[in-house]
């Protein structure tokens, strides 16, 4: 064959920067969008933050600090005055600083991002907090050693991740004679630390180690460390009437006693926050006004950008010098990002305003009201794609009355009704834990029962969906929730 060229016309989808810009833009959290407008700002000179309210307000501000301050500024009395000059020298003695002599006042840092309350924020660890302790304790540096080794092996909840046979091999080839007995001692030591139970191997031996920091004359005592002891699996699966017959316990002596039980922590280490808050900033609000639901957008959680005339104005259309054509491809590129900005904002407030037109039930009277609704109800009523509905409502958060929710909580799938009609998963988890919290303690429903219950109001649900949504919701099954009643 003979090569040979050929036309033919075709149409690709092509993805413009600009457009690439759009949808980065729009699926950026409000923290995250931050983050990218500071780089904008840093990269491109043609931007910069339009503060220009802010300004006014600090100015105004000052003017009134200034009048306050004159108004303050009285002249001192003679006795004040002639306090404050004797205790100014009136030579300052060679090869002296002034703060040799005045060293009241505080060192300032050199730094200029010094902030005095980033030690108190700082993590704390569990780790941390239990060799703060160590160190406290008078104790040899073998005995030391053997507590840090002990303290490095306790995990986020507290507990051992290794026995204590594995520590005592692994301390063998860094201390001469090492016996068992000593690691048991300061095993000990450490479970008697705040939070009292670490260190420990197991549940019942962290439950012990906390009960017995009380008084042996505590009431039901005695009772608890025998359940404790003895019938520990037994109350992991509620097995009350088996217990009161073997241990020969009435019900009340079990209750109280329970109560104690149930006043320890079984997870100690947990006590202590290792983690550091993460805030959510909600780019939508929402607030009843007049009897109508308004929805407004969070224009305090980003900065305001504009153009920068000063910069704008040197650009010279006929100039195609490289100072020029840098400062056009700027402007360009700062002009394409205020207007990817506003279609953010613009499509964020069209979703967000018709998913509440959707849900004004739920603002109203709570999850059990919440409408079942698609992405493609939302996506139709706008005019967009069911893309472009994901990307707007992922990590964006709206302020409602009722709190803080994502907008994905807003969607949720459907189940029919016997009436014909649609009920939502969100709302039938919420008709799931109502039941559940309004329960009798002793005979708790089951999934089954539950239901059962839903069927008769109309809400045809399997059993394994109840027990689908119960799981989703970190409740337990109707045995692990029987308890005595109080």
């Amino acid at each position: 064959m003979k090569p040979s060229l050929q036309l033919k016309m075709g149409q690709q989808l092509t993805m413009t920067p600009q457009l690439q810009q759009a949808i980065r833009l729009l699926q950026l959290s409000t923290l995250d969008l931050q983050q990218e407008i500071q780089e904008a700002l840093e990269s491109n000179p043609m931007l910069e933050s339009d503060d220009s309210q802010t300004e006014d307000t600090a100015s105004s501000e000052g003017q009134e600090e200034l009048v306050d301050l004159s108004e303050k500024a009285s002249e001192p009395e003679p006795q004040e005055m002639a306090e404050w000059s004797d205790s100014i020298p009136n030579e300052l003695p060679v090869d002296s600083a002034w703060d040799d002599v005045y060293s009241s006042l505080p060192a300032s840092s050199g730094d200029d991002d010094y902030d005095p309350l980033a030690k108190s924020s700082a993590v704390e660890s569990l780790q941390d907090h239990l060799e703060w302790q160590l160190d406290m304790v008078p104790m040899s540096d073998r005995d030391r050693l053997i507590g840090l080794a002990i303290i490095e092996a306790v995990n986020p909840d507290g507990y051992l991740t290794c026995t204590l046979d594995d520590l005592f091999v692994s301390l063998q080839s860094q201390l001469d004679d090492l016996e068992i007995e000593e690691i048991h001692v300061l095993q000990h030591r450490v479970q008697q630390f705040d939070p009292v139970g670490c260190g420990s191997v197991d549940l019942r031996q962290c439950l012990l180690v906390q009960l017995r920091q009380l008084p042996p004359s505590t009431p039901h005592f005695n009772n608890a460390e025998k359940l404790l002891t003895r019938y520990l699996e037994s109350l992991g699966t509620r097995d009350y009437a088996s217990i009161m017959r073997h241990a020969k316990l009435k019900e009340d002596q079990l209750r109280e006693a329970l109560r104690l039980i149930q006043s320890f922590h079984p997870k100690p280490g947990s006590t202590i926050d290792q983690t550091e808050a993460e805030y959510v900033v909600p780019d939508i609000s929402v607030r009843k006004i007049r009897e109508r639901w308004t929805v407004e957008l969070n224009s305090d959680a980003l900065p305001k950008l504009r153009i920068n005339n000063n910069y704008a104005s040197m650009v010279q259309r006929a100039n195609n010098s490289r100072d020029n054509v840098f400062m056009k491809n700027h402007l360009q590129e700062a002009r394409w990002f205020l207007k990817n900005l506003q279609s953010r904002n613009e499509t964020l407030m069209k979703v967000a305003s018709q998913i509440i037109a959707y849900q004004q039930e739920f603002l109203e009277k709570g999850d059990e009201a919440m409408k079942p609704l698609v992405l493609a109800d939302i996506a139709e009523a706008v005019g967009m794609h069911e893309s472009t509905i994901s990307r707007v409502t992922t990590q964006k958060y709206m302020h409602t009355p009722r709190g803080v929710y994502e907008l994905k909580y807003f969607f949720s799938s459907h189940v029919s009704t016997t009436e014909g009609g649609e009920c939502s998963s969100t709302a039938i988890r919420a008709h799931i834990r109502k039941l559940i919290a309004e329960e009798t303690p002793r005979k708790p429903l089951s999934d089954n029962k539950i239901a059962t219950i839903l069927g008769d109001q109309g809400i045809k649900v399997a059993r394994r969906t109840i027990a689908k949504y119960r799981e989703s919701m970190n409740i337990p099954p109707s045995n692990e929730r029987k308890q005595l009643v109080p």
